[in-house]
């Protein structure tokens, strides 16, 4: 049975009972917790969870799964994969075992062939459940059925679902190893193939059960390759109809025949694994860089080269891997037919790039390790040097070393690394920019600094330099991906000075970048990212550049405002009120400035109202640029994060603000529009910060403040300027009618009380009290229960209510009886019943729950608890 049929016989099986047949998620997870999807229950972890409602109750997939935490043992086995197929069937809260079960061996014995007395069953050691269904629901000889420790537990690592597992193990016969089954006999022998995972409990701490969930779910997960390895009568796994061609292509690259020699069949085994792997993760979108998703494609990548350059082979390696792969997978996951060209094309230039420095970067680590003492690690110093210099990932000089019985010095090359970063932090600015550094000072030593031609030019025309995808340096980019563009002159404002960057489009005559931010990558260097919206790009073509100018001006009205709204603070608040940040957006600005106190009220008018003067004067805004020195000759102030050179840009606002800027403004100050002070608030240690609103948008804010005003003032039937009288007058009738309100309210607690008190039933020496008292809510049903403890002396008080449809109850225990009745575990009783909780204060607690409805019934739990208790005491 070939692979393909494997598949479909899967998702036929389960289609047929009723489950939704799914496809494969990408291999990058949507859960930010994962780098990569590992496992078949990945794209269902939100249902499994209960954070999201699942839109179907069964479902059925074949999942990508890529799982390289135990790379290192990849082909010196024939069971371990680090790309690797999981065929899996999923219930939401429907069935649960008993149907998992049965399944699983009616779709290996009728659908697939399997022998019957080849299969081996597993149950978790605790699961007799499990064990039972094994023999007496799905007809298992018990002899079959072994019991399994932790390893037949499933869970997460964190407080959360969790659940026992059951197995299912082929039988390979005594040629592979000894007999004892799966628990006890050869792993050679006995290979599991299905796992069947039963997410029934809840832990508070990894294998620490508390509970059972309240919804259970089946999580299974069939291995394709495990399967197919022995429905197609082949030794392993790398010799299945979708493996073995790939392994042939190590073959013909090194002329060495796989199983001839043990060290070679590692090498050709590591080939075919990672090609596949590799493959893959390029079609989903990932590219070789040195973190994250990039890294592990870059690691995998880099040590199936070493194997090929290792097994002596001519030329390169892994586009041919690459080809065989796509050949053999592509009509199944079509992702990688569309993406063939430029599959091949990453793993050619990847090669490319690893090959130029291996054999001197191989070279050095020999040598390095000849040169070692006995029982000595390999210096930390030489692996930072091969991951610096040679491009060595410090997994494969790990893994070399290791080949050696050598260990690696992990402290000090680590201490490295973060010396290296430093001096990366001090030379660009900005963790992206620390990443690619090398990249981007590449970029302005090729082309030079970027022209920004942005003051006066809305649209301007460009070459493109470079695209950044994912952290490295691409040639073209298709529609969807989301990159950085580099150009050689652009109108596009790159973000400095707390102005935003620039929005708009980069247009070619092969598609569009939608850009959404333009930022420094060096200084000078601007960088353009967005994602390609339409067709593709590519580096080399002619590039139409148009920012959004509608949004563009609401930003030089901010940026503007900002200027006239800190000349206002310096003469409000005195000189001292330096600029310490800001932020101009469209529409909006965020000034921060020193300042030693709160701004009062009186303070903040003053500064709204001198700014609005000074726009509606509409000054003339000019720009100069001169020498640093003539500028501070000038009176200019220097404007928070930019950096000055020996020729600086000066922006003045008629003649009263003079400031360093290189930002973008109005012509006249009257354009800024109004200028509104929506908040002053204190950041820090005599640091304060000013919001304000520009424009249009300072307008429509003002016309919503209208409208409300006209809106209160036709309620009220008063004309604005009499509304804070009406209001407060209001206020003063309410409050009184508060009052008495709060009066006839303790009357009637007290009323209620004395019945209830008169009520009490006697247990013992002990009074109890029991109630159901209609709509209370909690903080008078509260007062209720203290006063009737109170009066009934030594006692227990137990009130129930519905307000608003929710369920309340309080309990109110006298001191010295909670050596034998305490409120919290009594009142649990009844917040069970509405399917809540609450406090466990032993003297005064408060529960609840959703259901209102149930409340009367909780509080008869509640009276039997709590006679149980007192009884009991």
């Amino acid at each position: 049975m070939d692979s393909r049929t494997i598949r479909r016989t899967f998702l036929d099986f389960f289609a047929e009972r009723g489950h939704v047949v799914r496809p494969s998620a990408s291999t990058i997870p949507t859960d930010p917790t994962l780098l990569m999807t590992n496992a078949g229950m990945v794209p269902f972890k939100p249902y499994f969870l209960g954070e999201e409602p699942a839109p179907f109750d069964r479902a059925a997939s074949v999942q990508k799964c890529i799982r390289t935490i135990d790379i290192d043992i990849i082909g010196t086995t024939v069971r371990h994969f680090s790309f690797f197929e999981m065929m899996g069937n999923f219930s939401f809260g429907d069935y649960f075992k008993a149907e998992a079960m049965a399944w699983a061996r009616e779709l290996l014995v009728e659908g697939y062939g399997l022998d019957p007395d080849r299969l081996w069953y597993t149950a978790y050691e605790e699961d007799d459940e499990a064990f039972d269904l094994w023999v007496d629901h799905v007809g298992i000889d018990p002899s079959r059925v072994q019991r399994g420790g932790r390893d037949n537990f499933w869970q997460m690592g964190v407080p959360g679902p969790c659940g026992p597992s059951a197995e299912i193990f082929y039988d390979r016969g005594p040629e592979h190893g000894e007999d004892g089954g799966p628990i006890g006999g050869g792993e050679e022998r006995f290979v599991e193939i299905w796992n069947l995972v039963f997410m029934q409990n809840i832990q508070d701490e990894p294998y620490h059960v508390v509970g059972e969930l309240p919804t259970k779910n089946i999580d299974t997960g069939l291995g394709l390759e495990r399967l197919a390895m022995i429905l197609q009568g082949v030794g392993s796994g790398f010799e299945v109809d979708i493996f073995r061609p790939v392994l042939e292509v190590g073959e013909r690259f090194s002329g060495i025949e796989y199983g001839r020699d043990p060290m070679h069949d590692v090498s050709l085994r590591i080939l075919a694994d990672h090609g596949r792997t590799m493959s893959i993760l390029i079609a989903d979108g990932v590219v070789p860089s040195n973190d994250g998703r990039g890294y592990i494609l870059r690691r995998v990548l880099r040590r199936a080269v070493r194997h090929a350059w290792r097994l002596g082979g001519e030329g390169l390696v892994t586009p041919d891997l690459a080809r065989a792969t796509i050949e053999l997978l592509g009509d199944w996951y079509t992702e990688l037919a569309d993406k063939a060209e430029l599959i091949v094309d990453v793993v050619t230039r990847e090669e490319r790039n690893f090959r130029r420095t291996l054999a001197s970067g191989h070279q050095l680590l020999e040598a390095a390790l000849e040169d070692l003492p006995s029982d000595q690690p390999l210096p930390g110093s030489v692996a930072f040097k091969l991951h610096d210099t040679f491009g060595f990932p410090i997994e494969l000089t790990s893994e070399i070393a290791a080949e050696k019985d050598v260990q690696v010095d992990f402290d000090t090359f680590n201490e490295e690394m973060a010396a290296q970063r430093d001096r990366a932090r001090k030379e660009w600015k900005g963790g992206d920019a620390a990443a690619l550094g090398g990249f981007y000072r590449d970029v302005l030593e090729t082309a030079g600094p970027t022209e920004f031609v942005g003051y006066g030019h809305p649209v301007a025309t460009g070459t493109v330099l470079a695209i950044v995808r994912d952290g490295e340096m691409i040639e073209r980019a298709e529609h969807g991906s989301e990159v950085e563009v580099f150009v050689d002159r652009t109108p596009f404002y790159a973000e400095s000075g707390g102005q935003v960057g620039d929005n708009g489009t980069l247009r070619t005559t092969t598609g569009d970048v939608s850009v959404s931010d333009t930022q420094h990558a060096l200084q000078g260097l601007h960088g353009h990212r967005g994602i390609v919206a339409s067709g593709e790009i590519g580096v080399g073509q002619e590039v139409e550049l148009i920012i959004d100018e509608p949004r563009r001006d609401r930003i030089r009205k901010s940026h503007t405002g900002t200027h006239v709204l800190h000349w206002a603070l310096r003469e409000v608040l005195g000189e001292h009120a330096n600029q310490a940040g800001s932020l101009v957006e469209s529409g909006r600005l965020r000034f921060d400035f020193s300042h030693f106190s709160a701004t009062s009220e009186t303070e903040l008018r003053e500064i709204e109202a001198l700014a609005n003067t000074r726009l509606i004067d509409n000054d003339e805004v000019s720009t100069t640029v001169t020498s640093q020195d003539e500028a501070k000759r000038m009176g200019a102030l220097a404007f928070f994060g930019d950096k000055y050179g020996e020729t600086v840009r000066v922006v003045k606002v008629g003649d009263f603000s003079v400031e360093f800027c290189g930002g973008t403004h109005t012509s006249t100050a009257g354009e800024v529009g109004p200028l509104i002070v929506t908040s002053e608030a204190s950041i820090g240690s005599n640091i304060r910060r000013i919001e304000a609103l520009t424009g249009t948008a300072a307008y429509e804010h003002l016309t919503d403040l209208r409208k409300s005003l006209d809106s209160v003032g036709g309620m009220l039937r008063a004309p604005a300027r009499e509304i804070p009288e009406r209001v407060q007058g209001l206020m003063n009738r309410i409050e009184s009618l508060e009052d008495q309100i709060e009066a006839i309210r303790a009357e009637r607690r007290g009323e209620l009380g004395e019945e209830l008190a008169g009520s009490a039933e006697a247990i013992g020496d002990a009074r109890l009290v029991v109630a159901y008292v209609d709509d209370l809510p909690p903080d008078q049903l509260r007062q209720l229960a203290l006063g009737v403890r109170d009066r009934i002396g030594p006692g227990a008080v137990f009130l129930g209510a519905s307000p608003g449809g929710k369920g309340a109850l309080i309990g109110a225990v006298s001191k010295e009886l909670v050596d034998r009745i305490q409120a919290g575990s009594v009142v649990a009783e009844g917040a069970r019943v509405m399917g809540g909780g609450g406090s466990r204060d032993p003297e005064l607690a408060q529960a609840g729950g959703p259901d209102g409805s149930k409340a009367e019934a909780a509080i008869d739990a509640i009276r039997e608890a709590a006679r149980h208790a007192l009884s009991e005491g």
